[in-house]
């Protein structure tokens, strides 16, 4: 009877690859893999020795097969392959020594997974079977050296593609597996594309009903979004990011469309969105410059809303009106008295 593994989710020891039977399949070497075919990319990824340069070939040629996603989906063990060179390099990601080929490594096995999440067939299977919850930790990390933002941008690039497609499910598990957060931390602690990636992310989820109501409902959110936005605006001002400035504006525009949100955004809109440096930005695109346009209205007519009354009479003139009304008040009871006084004169009393 052959001896079962030590572990199931590692590669045999020495002693196992010594007493297991030889297998029929023969993996080329790294060398040949350049002329194979794709699916025999995917299969050499079943072998820890050309296992690297398989993930570099295959993710560099994605476009090359239009059934890639699939082949990679429903090929038997292809996926907990993927997922189990994601997981190795997670003791790594607290360290600043990470190197850059490890990295570099796991960012090739993000990109399949872009690919499997991009894909009509394979985008709900792959959202249902949890799979963007292996991209979280490296959506978490502070580090801001380069292998760490190379996995950083990578997942969100996966996540992104999911997003692409306007899809309430997705927005939905999004939302239940908590993105937001860790769309704020990557706008904080990301690069440029990182932000940008990430911004987008947020910028579908609010144009979803569902989103924007998730976004607004609990004040704390709310402002945490509010002030991730503020301080690219700020970092746009030092680096400026025609992209990124665009989906900023598009967040700023879905928060403006809510009542709940709008009187505190109201309060805290930068006054630099009024700046001409970036106004300027926008105005090659028509669209975000008319999005642009129309938050300033949604704010502007938020701020007469809340200086009128029920009846739609503004505060001021009611103020105006209630200071008039008590003046006549005051001469209607002052004047019987000076009547009365100079009847007192005239009488001689």
């Amino acid at each position: 009877m052959a001896t079962l593994p030590d572990s199931l989710f590692g590669e045999p020891s020495a002693a196992e690859r010594t007493t297991a039977p030889k297998s029929n399949t023969s993996h080329p070497p790294n060398s040949d893999l350049n002329k194979v075919s794709i699916e025999k990319l995917i299969l050499a990824l079943h072998n820890a020795h050309t296992r690297e340069r398989a993930l570099q070939l295959l993710s560099q040629n994605r476009s090359r097969s239009d059934d890639l996603a699939v082949l990679i989906w429903h090929s038997f063990g292809t996926m907990f392959t993927l997922l189990k060179e994601i997981m190795e390099i997670y003791p790594s990601l607290s360290k600043p020594d990470l190197t850059e080929r490890a990295s570099i490594r796991v960012c090739n096995a993000l990109a399949l997974l872009q690919c499997v999440a991009s894909h009509p067939e394979t985008r709900v299977p792959f959202m249902k079977a949890k799979i963007p919850l292996y991209l979280y930790p490296f959506l978490n990390t502070t580090i801001k050296e380069k292998p760490h933002e190379y996995l950083r941008l990578t997942s969100l690039g996966v996540i992104g593609a999911l997003v692409k497609v306007d899809d309430k499910e997705v927005i939905y598990f999004l939302l239940k597996t908590e993105i937001v957060p860790y769309c704020l931390r990557c706008m904080d602690v990301g690069k440029g594309l990182s932000k940008t990636v990430s911004t987008f992310i947020l910028q579908k989820i609010l144009m979803d009903e569902e989103g924007l109501r998730y976004c607004c409902l609990v004040a704390d959110r709310f402002f945490a979004i509010t002030s991730a936005l503020e301080t690219m605006m700020e970092k746009i001002s030092e680096e400026p990011s025609q992209r990124l400035l665009k989906h900023i504006v598009r967040c700023y525009l879905k928060l403006s469309e809510s009542p709940r949100a709008c009187p505190g955004l109201a309060k805290l809109l930068p006054r630099m969105l009024n700046d001409s440096a970036f106004t300027d930005l926008l105005r090659d695109d028509p669209t975000v410059m008319s999005s642009f346009q129309q938050l300033l209205r949604n704010v502007h007519e938020n701020r007469l809303r809340e200086n009128e009354d029920e009846y739609g009479t503004p505060k001021t003139v009611q103020a105006a009106a209630a200071a008039t009304t008590a003046g006549r008040y005051c001469l209607f009871w002052t004047f019987p008295f000076k009547l009365s006084s100079r009847f007192k004169k005239a009488s001689g009393r």
